[in-house]
């Protein structure tokens, strides 16, 4: 048996195991349809429902590990839905084609910037 959180971090859902604790106690990884918490055994067969960002993976656990390996290895440990896969093919396909303005945009306007706001403000 090994602990949920390690699996998360040796499937490398998450870069550390205390990512992994602080997401599903924060509920954003469900066992069997239900809430769990971080120190719940494992089984192959489980099924995990793991949310990350805008992704939403749905997974059936297929091998144990606690060990941290490489990516290859990783991906051999659970086996993804095929409409789950699909699914996160088609929100980075459409995140591609149409990508949000504001999504470039963190903090306050550069110097340059503000110079821009402030000619249009003027001329409009």
């Amino acid at each position: 048996m090994v602990r949920l959180d390690k699996w998360l971090w040796a499937a490398r859902f998450f870069k550390t195991r205390s990512a992994a604790q602080q997401a599903i106690e924060g509920g954003k990884v469900k066992l069997n349809g239900e809430r769990t918490k971080p120190a719940r055994d494992l089984k192959p067969g489980d099924t995990l429902v793991i949310h990350i960002g805008d992704h939403e993976w749905v997974i059936v656990v297929a091998r144990l590990s606690d060990r941290r390996g490489p990516a290859s290895v990783a991906r051999t440990l659970y086996e993804e839905d095929p409409a789950s896969h699909a699914r996160r093919q088609e929100q980075v396909a459409n995140r591609r084609l149409m990508s949000e303005p504001a999504a470039g945009r963190h903090g306050r306007p550069t110097k340059r910037e503000r110079r821009l706001l402030e000619r249009w403000r003027r001329s409009g």
